[in-house]
């Protein structure tokens, strides 16, 4: 994954885009032109919390620490108003593993706090100041955080699932199929009870650019930095959506850990969305680029299904 990325959305339509409604919302040009160029997602939460009416729809129940690095938040939110537990979903945010800010991504609070999650933001520690593996040991203390706060908040820390997009999915997945970061935490690796990853570097070698040179080149194995070598029959469900216009992390990434995962036998399902990238694949959880439902309509079902009370997930295994 390219460096100059850095956690933002590039210009081109999708900027023209976000300055037109930023105009509209009365920002000045220059205003929103240097925002973009800093920080596009910000950006993005901004036109959506304003075409969403506000955050009145959601409730923050936490704004706290997992560590001692001011890295190492978490946020969470609720639906206002509703009665718990919710199931949990956790999502992970990307930017090469060295920008990317959890509070920029409260669009994904409401859009699944509207569909009866509990939503936690964590973030994580990143390049230059650590490299792999702190963003998966950050990744297992951000969950031990959720396992134990999630009721106390609303939340069922039975029924945890995670969502992460580019280095946030290489995230997500390590975490759900590598047992050793959960383990080290003292976590039941089976706390995941599926993941749902976007636009994931899975299958990265040889290192070829900025962003997986600078964080991964120290690693002593580089096989052991790849989900691909951790693909394995029992490991809980894999939802893997990509864009097959995606040229930063490219398709191959999800269809080869596709691949691996269904030949172990392991419940696996690739999605890949015609004519989507790399940006445009998260931008369809923001209004107004929600309006193309295919990314959220693929989540929503595999949600749903692994978060399901143990009870219901009978009845349906037993139909």
């Amino acid at each position: 994954m390219a460096r100059a990325m850095k956690g933002r959305l590039r210009m081109g339509w999708i900027g023209w885009s976000l300055i037109t409604l930023a105009l509209l919302g009365g920002l000045g040009a220059l205003a929103v032109r240097h925002a973009l160029q800093t920080n596009a997602v910000a950006v993005l939460d901004g036109v959506d919390r304003l075409l969403s009416g506000g955050d009145g729809a959601i409730r923050q129940v936490a704004d706290a620490r997992f560590g001692p690095d001011p890295a190492q938040t978490v946020e969470m939110f609720v639906p206002q108003g509703a009665r718990g537990p919710l199931p949990v979903l956790v999502f992970i945010h990307g930017g090469s593993w060295a920008s990317g800010n959890p509070h920029d991504y409260r669009f994904i609070a409401r859009r699944f706090c509207a569909h009866g999650y509990a939503v936690v933001l964590p973030g994580y520690r990143l390049y230059p100041q650590v490299r792999y593996p702190a963003m998966l040991e950050d990744g297992a203390a951000a969950l031990r955080w959720v396992h134990d706060n999630a009721a106390r908040l609303g939340g069922d820390p039975a029924r945890i699932a995670l969502l992460g997009h580019s280095a946030g999915a290489y995230n997500a997945v390590m975490l759900t199929l590598d047992p050793r970061w959960l383990r080290a935490q003292g976590l039941d690796p089976a706390l995941i009870r599926g993941t749902a990853a976007m636009a994931g570097p899975f299958d990265f070698l040889p290192l070829d650019t900025e962003a997986t040179i600078d964080t991964f080149g120290q690693a002593p194995d580089l096989a052991q930095t790849q989900p691909i070598t951790f693909a394995r029959g029992d490991a809980p469900p894999l939802l893997l959506v990509t864009g097959d216009a995606d040229t930063r992390v490219k398709p191959r990434n999800s269809i080869t850990l596709a691949r691996l995962m269904s030949a172990a036998g392991a419940p696996v399902d690739p999605v890949i969305l015609p004519g989507v990238t790399h940006e445009g694949l998260i931008m369809q959880f923001a209004r107004p680029f929600s309006r193309d439902r295919r990314a959220i309509d693929a989540v929503l079902p595999f949600l749903a299904r692994v978060t399901a009370p143990a009870s219901v997930a009978v009845q349906a295994a037993g139909r």
